[in-house]
């Protein structure tokens, strides 16, 4: 057997029996697949609750308020009295938002005059503030065009006229990649990402930290230092190919992201990304040499891997220093590659940038690798 086999097929076994590292690279592989896409299955927030304080109790103002009870964004769940006690339901967390409807609310409409509306919704979670601002905000300007067109045509003005006149520049939005507008569609590509790489670089990490049966025998066979490396990154890419085809292909056609890439291309980014993160792993086993310390370490590390990835905060509004620092992560060119890939229908050549770059932080950190792998070497023989 071939020095090289030999090692991938002892760095095999180790990952199949070395329970911490199966738990990683096998077991929480599958347990992430199946709980993690549940909380976004949705797609899209629906029926955000919120208060109303009608303080017209004009059939304009009920109108407005069943319409906007009507839309799938919001739900007004109390009608309350006054703002104080909607308030109050508000800082218990019950309700999230609180619409004043003020008195003389039809009056000031039928009279031609503004008729403001009060919003007090909770900013502090961003993406509940952003949908029930939306929805009373589009309410609003669709009944105001409404409101305004009528009065034109009861003063005998053209209705087509003054359908223009309310709304001179209608707009139709179309949710390019994203048909249904959701946030599962938009998280979960890069989130596969990087679950494939923490739970790699774990697994890596760990297996370089705990002692292996292996390294007598390379010792006894003399296998250098690139072979070993090598081996052990052949051993890692035989498991990687089940994991990585389970994320970027099946995942994907289980909950229903769109996919327009092909298969060859993925694999083309896929294979640099794990070379990558497989040498980064092993240089961090070589430096931590403790696989509590690994695991700390790569725990700590999984919130700024998610925020330089540049999907949760866009990488343009990132000063240059953490940009370019960010190139050092494996994930975040692949990140952008594969999502380019998949769900925006680019081919390999509009991703090159990002791929030359995996491939440049593959040759560097497996170089690195090896170097220690040879250093370590030396050290034994010297014992």
């Amino acid at each position: 057997m071939s020095p090289v086999l030999f090692i991938c097929q002892m760095e095999l076994r180790r990952i199949l029996t070395l329970r911490p590292v199966f738990s990683v690279m096998i077991l929480a592989v599958v347990i992430y697949a199946a709980f993690y896409p549940q909380p976004y299955r949705t797609e899209a927030l629906r029926n955000v609750p919120i208060a109303l304080v009608d303080l017209d109790g004009s059939d304009s103002s009920r109108t407005f308020a069943r319409r906007l009870d009507a839309s799938a964004d919001v739900a007004i769940v109390a009608a309350l009295p006054d703002v104080a006690t909607a308030e109050r339901e508000v800082l218990a967390r019950s309700l999230h938002g609180i619409l004043v409807i003020p008195k003389f609310f039809e009056r000031d409409l039928l009279h031609g005059r503004p008729a403001p509306l009060a919003l007090y919704a909770d900013a502090s979670y961003f993406l509940l503030y952003s949908r029930i601002s939306g929805a009373v905000t589009a309410l609003a300007r669709t009944m105001g065009a409404e409101i305004e067109a009528k009065r034109l045509v009861a003063a005998h003005i053209d209705p087509a006229i003054a359908q223009a006149a309310t709304d001179p520049m209608p707009l139709t939005a179309i949710p390019l990649f994203n048909p249904q507008g959701g946030y599962a569609t938009y998280i979960l590509p890069a989130a596969f990402v990087l679950l494939l790489q923490q739970t790699l670089l774990i697994g890596v990490s760990l297996l370089g930290t705990y002692p292996s049966d292996w390294e007598k025998g390379a010792r006894d066979r003399k296998i250098g230092a690139f072979d070993c490396v090598i081996g052990r990154l052949l051993a890692y890419l035989v498991v990687q190919t089940f994991t990585v085809a389970f994320y970027l292909i099946v995942l994907p056609y289980l909950y229903g992201i769109p996919r327009l890439g092909s298969i060859g291309p993925i694999t083309a980014v896929a294979f640099p990304f794990i070379l990558a993160v497989c040498g980064l792993g092993m240089l961090m086993a070589r430096v931590l040499r403790n696989p509590v310390l690994v695991q700390l370490v790569a725990a700590g590390l999984g919130m700024p891997f998610i925020f330089l990835a540049g999907f949760a905060w866009p990488a343009d509004a990132m000063p240059e220093m953490l940009r370019k620092a960010a190139l050092a992560i494996p994930s975040t060119s692949a990140i952008n590659a594969l999502v380019n890939l998949g769900q925006l229908g680019a081919s390999l050549q509009d991703v090159g940038p990002h791929v030359l770059t995996l491939l440049i932080l593959a040759v560097l950190y497996c170089g690195l690798a090896v170097l220690l792998e040879a250093r370590a070497c030396a050290d034994t023989r010297l014992r």
